[in-house]
C-alpha cells in the first residue's frame, strides 16, 4: 500500500512539472500575442508598450497596451494607443482606441 501511495505522490509531482510552461514557451506565446495584436491594430508602426497582462485563466484573454501612430491624413500623424485583447483559446485579437483611457503625448 506504501507503494502504492508513493507511487501515485511521484506521478503527481512530475505531472505538475510537465505541465508548467518553460521561460521560451512563455517568450514564444508573447512573441505570438504581440504579432497578432500589432496585425489587428489600426495604427501605423504599432509596437507594444510595457508588459503583457496576463489574467487569471479562467479569464481566457491576456492584454497588451500599443502604441502607434494614426494613419488618417486628418489625424496629421498624430501618436495613438489601442488596448489588444487577445483570445488565448482562439488565437485572436481584438483592439480598441485607448487614447481617452490613457492620454498621449501629441509630439511629432
Amino acid at each position: 500500500m506504501k507503494a502504492l501511495s508513493l507511487s501515485a505522490m511521484l506521478l503527481a509531482i512530475t505531472t505538475g512539472q510537465a505541465l508548467a510552461s518553460s521561460p521560451q514557451q512563455w517568450a514564444e506565446f508573447d512573441k505570438q500575442v504581440v504579432a497578432s495584436c500589432t496585425k489587428a491594430s489600426q495604427l501605423k508602426e504599432a509596437k507594444a508598450v510595457g508588459r503583457i497582462a496576463q489574467f487569471d485563466d479562467r479569464v481566457g484573454y491576456v492584454a497588451v497596451l500599443l502604441q502607434g501612430r494614426y494613419p488618417q491624413a486628418h489625424m496629421k500623424n498624430q501618436v495613438g494607443r489601442e488596448l489588444c485583447l487577445f483570445d488565448k483559446k482562439n488565437k485572436t485579437a481584438f483592439v480598441t482606441e485607448w487614447d481617452s483611457v490613457m492620454p498621449v503625448n501629441r509630439q511629432r
